[in-house]
């Protein structure tokens, strides 16, 4: 089974390059790009204050990150939950960025770019010309929103989990008898090579109510036949 790891941050403002910190991360784990269950989420001091603007739209003031852990202090964890697969993320790069320079900031290499999945990339190709933040994607796809009143990590992870699902073909997509033809054939093929003929036998009783019961029927299809046998010329 393939494993990925779908994650969310919310920050202090949008600039890591200007000072902005990570107060909360969350992550998912998804096996075959269904979740799990299995989830880390941490929410952090960033060393420094979180703006009213911020505050706004994560709901997280500063008595909210109090003697939380900082960065460094969770890095192990976080970068062992994320093991060496796919990183999923709506806006990835700005995702990517903040993690990097927290990273850089403890002399830890950045994140591998090649691991990067961009859900918003995922979404703009098959909506072009739309909205597609998380909020649009969820009610185009039927997701409940009732529960995002602020931006939360976990939850937000959550919500882009059934996104994902969608943007990547539905939960019922490995029932698609399109998907893998060659699997299908096989499963035809053994059926019938592995399938092994038994005779039947019938009594004379049985015999006999058969042929009573064939006798009511009206023109069945095999005396047709019998009247008008097969040439070679139509094979």
């Amino acid at each position: 089974m393939t494993r990925a790891v779908l994650f969310d941050t919310e920050t202090t403002g949008l600039d890591p390059l200007q000072g902005d910190r990570i107060i909360e991360i969350a992550a998912i784990e998804l096996r075959n790009d269904l979740p799990t269950g299995v989830e880390f989420h941490t929410l952090l001091d960033p060393e420094r204050s979180i703006p009213e603007e911020a505050s706004r739209i994560h709901g997280f003031r500063d008595s909210d990150v109090v003697g939380k852990p900082k960065f460094s202090a969770i890095v192990d964890r976080l970068l062992g939950f994320f093991g060496g697969d796919p990183l999923i993320a709506h806006n990835a790069a700005f995702d990517f960025g903040f993690l990097d320079a927290e990273l850089a900031r403890i002399n830890r290499p950045p994140l591998d770019r090649v691991r990067m999945v961009d859900t918003l990339a995922l979404a703009k190709a098959r909506f072009p010309g739309v909205p597609n933040n998380l909020d649009s994607l969820c009610r185009r796809f039927g997701i409940d929103l009732s529960a995002r009143t602020t931006h939360n990590a976990l939850l937000d992870c959550k919500l882009l989990a059934d996104v994902y699902v969608e943007l990547t073909g539905g939960r019922q997509r490995g029932l698609s008898l399109e998907a893998n033809p060659a699997h299908f054939s096989r499963i035809r093929y053994n059926a019938v090579e592995n399938r092994c003929a038994r005779l039947m036998s019938v009594s004379d009783d049985e015999r006999a109510a058969h042929e009573a019961f064939v006798a009511t029927l009206k023109s069945p299809v095999w005396q047709l036949i019998d009247a008008y046998p097969v040439s070679s010329d139509d094979h």
